[in-house]
């Protein structure tokens, strides 16, 4: 299906097939072209970003050149832009010097809906919101009501808002089986506050947009995934049994040990202080040189060949910058792998809270194969590690001076996937694509393409609206729609700040969650010390335990779902509305279908005994836990502490397999 022009005697229209994705009128035009302005600040990854947009034009006449448009502010007048179809993309120039600005107004059908943008973590379906595309800190509370997010405000821009994400996206579907792409990894805007149409921003002269439709939605969400690159199938040892993630040191493998002999299903062991601690005033962080910090790990290379012996791998972690006072910085430098200042020779430095660090510069291929090669493939594959918290990326100041020459206004968003890539080929150097898994909370457009796992960042340890547990559903079902296969969350959550500690009932029911996640890993959080852990009560390590062999119980059905994911693009927790098409279930977003046979709804209250279950469709949910069967509809459903409202639709050839997850606790 290619696009086409539709030039008429008021305008034009661009057609999909028959489908009208954009149409401009001489007193409705769909373009507007301006000059900005822009001002931009960032304190730790936390960014303010204004434009003052000056001698803006909306041309609204169309004269045919070729088979491109031309675009001007009057009939016959000096054109302004140049529009141009490739297949299903429309590519769009401005042709006056200083015109990056661009707006464009696609057509929306009545009472349309839409999803995407990324990973969203407040709002799934994004009708009657703005969605500004810049990667960042996604912020703690993120919710300007509350008092954490105002604290958090005063200090450095912190508290965040709903649209702020680790990962968005310039992509967007609609509830008329048809999606958009912005071709550009400038600062955009996604505006769907007007229901006539649905407006592009973006902040540059030169991009295309990419149109695509389908007869449903799975087939249009394949289409996606498609285009942006599938993740390979998750390796057993993900999906076998939880990680445990431990940062204590030495201590960490006695403290393994109890948690495996309280029945624990354990298929790995991930401690992301492997390299070594810096204390802060924010909490226990890392030491950001990428290798074994003997004195806090002694003799770590015979413990990790110890959990190999009993079938549990070893994780550790890095991010894209390096400490100043490592020794890898000094050698990147030296090297003149490092970003630079804009005005001098100097290594650019990035404040990350009381200490700073460097840029490994990913746009001279030399500093990316040396990372790639360096640090990942010698400190970390060859050492034993099976994977990695890829940690950041969000980072990329605009006004430093990257080896390219590129501006790094258009280079931002596009650092999170040079990120991916770096170490998608560390691991492919060592053969061990689909078998080593690393997982990453930044991306943009193209990151699925090298990032085998996401996860959804750092929730606060609380139940709130837009930044506790209920977030990483929205996460992963919105990123599941443009192409994500897989999503996790740290069990437990991670921020912990102003008193804001996990209360018991949180980290029950985050078990409980975890389990019904590809991936089921859990988290020591930013101030272990003040938080309970996993392992700090019998009960909760009956419950991490019991919750742990739910999840290894389900693996067959999981490893049936990724090998799904592989070959149909499908993610493996999906949105009601992908296979009940139904307008009341378009904003749905605190309960999910577990691939097309299992339905997961998840506690995400405080202090919950129960909640309320959509069951959607016209034939029975059978009850996992019980074995009952329920009409579709909506129904209350008791939820004691390991045992979430899920069901399972009674004809599925996985039913056997779901029969037997109750016992399995």
């Amino acid at each position: 299906m290619s696009l086409t022009f539709d030039v008429r005697e008021d305008g034009f229209a661009c057609l999909l097939g028959s489908r009208e994705v954009l149409r401009s009128l001489a007193g409705a035009p769909a373009f507007a072209i301006a000059r900005g302005a822009p001002q931009v600040k960032m304190v730790r990854g936390n960014f303010a970003i204004d434009d003052a947009p000056f001698d803006e034009v909306a041309p609204a006449f169309a004269r045919l050149d070729g088979a491109d448009l031309l675009l001007s502010a009057q009939p016959g007048g000096a054109p302004l832009l140049r529009l141009a179809i490739d297949g299903e993309a429309l590519r769009v120039q401005t042709l006056e010097p200083g015109y990056d600005r661009v707006r464009v107004d696609l057509a929306a059908l009545p009472g349309e809906h839409v999803w995407g943008g990324g990973e969203q973590m407040s709002y799934l379906d994004l009708s009657g919101r703005r969605f500004p595309i810049w990667t960042s800190e996604p912020g703690v509370g993120r919710d300007k009501s509350t008092e954490l997010t105002r604290l958090m405000d005063e200090q450095g821009m912190a508290g965040g808002d709903y649209w702020w994400t680790n990962y968005p996206q310039p992509t967007f579907l609609t509830s008329g089986l048809w999606a958009c792409h912005l071709g550009s990894s400038a600062y955009s805007v996604l505006d769907f506050t007007c229901a006539d149409r649905h407006r592009v921003e973006v902040w540059e002269g030169a991009f295309t947009l990419e149109f695509f439709a389908a007869d449903d939605l799975p087939a249009l969400v394949g289409r996606l995934a498609g285009r942006f690159g599938r993740q390979p199938p998750l390796p057993d040892w993900t999906i076998g049994g939880a990680i445990v993630g431990l940062k204590d040191g030495d201590n960490s493998f006695a403290r393994l040990a109890a948690i495996m002999e309280a029945g624990s299903e354990v298929s790995a062991l991930w401690c992301e202080d492997w390299i070594g601690i810096r204390q802060t005033t924010f909490g226990r962080r890392l030491f950001w040189d990428w290798s074994w910090n003997e004195a806090r790990y002694p003799a770590l290379p015979g413990r990790i060949a110890e959990l190999a012996e009993r079938g549990v791998r070893f994780l550790g972690y890095v991010n894209p910058y390096l400490a100043n006072d490592g020794s890898q910085f000094a050698e990147a430098q030296a090297l003149g792998y490092l970003a630079l200042r804009q005005d001098s020779e100097e290594v650019y430095l990035v404040d990350f809270g009381e200490f700073d660090c460097g840029v490994v510069d990913f746009t001279n291929p030399a500093a990316m194969d040396w990372f790639a090669e360096r640090v990942i493939g010698r400190e970390m594959l060859d050492f034993g590690l099976s994977g990695w918290m890829a940690d950041f990326g969000e980072y990329l100041p605009v006004d430093l001076r990257l080896h390219d020459g590129s501006d790094p206004m258009l280079m931002h968003n596009r650092w999170p996937v040079l990120w991916a890539e770096a170490n998608a080929r560390a691991v492919a150097s060592r053969g061990l694509t689909g078998e080593a898994v690393f997982f990453m909370r930044a991306g943009f457009s193209g990151v699925q393409a090298h990032c085998p796992l996401l996860w959804a960042g750092d929730q606060s340890v609380d139940f709130t609206r837009h930044d506790g547990i209920n977030t990483v559903i929205t996460a992963a079902l919105s990123a599941g729609l443009v192409g994500n296969a897989y999503s996790h969350s740290d069990v437990g959550g991670y921020t912990s700040l102003h008193g804001n500690v996990r209360t018991a009932d949180l980290m029950m029911r985050w078990c409980e969650l975890g389990a019904f996640s590809p991936v089921m890993r859990s988290h020591e959080g930013n101030r272990p010390d003040d938080n309970l852990q996993i392992d700090s009560s019998p009960q909760l390590l009956a419950q991490f335990a019991r919750m742990s062999r739910v999840h290894k119980a389900l693996a067959p059905y999981v490893r049936h779902l990724s090998d799904e994911a592989a070959a149909t693009g499908l993610p493996v927790q999906r949105p009601l509305f992908l296979h009940y098409f139904e307008e009341a279930l378009f904003a749905v977003q605190d309960q999910y279908l577990y691939g097309a046979d299992m339905l997961v709804a998840p506690v995400v209250e405080a202090d919950a005994a129960a909640r309320d279950v959509i069951l959607p469709g016209d034939t029975p949910w059978r009850h996992l836990w019980t074995g009952e069967d329920f009409a579709p509809g909506t129904h209350t459903i008791p939820a004691p502490y390991g045992e979430p409202p899920v069901f399972y639709l009674p004809a599925s050839p996985f039913a056997p397999l779901f029969a037997r997850v109750r016992e399995s606790g």
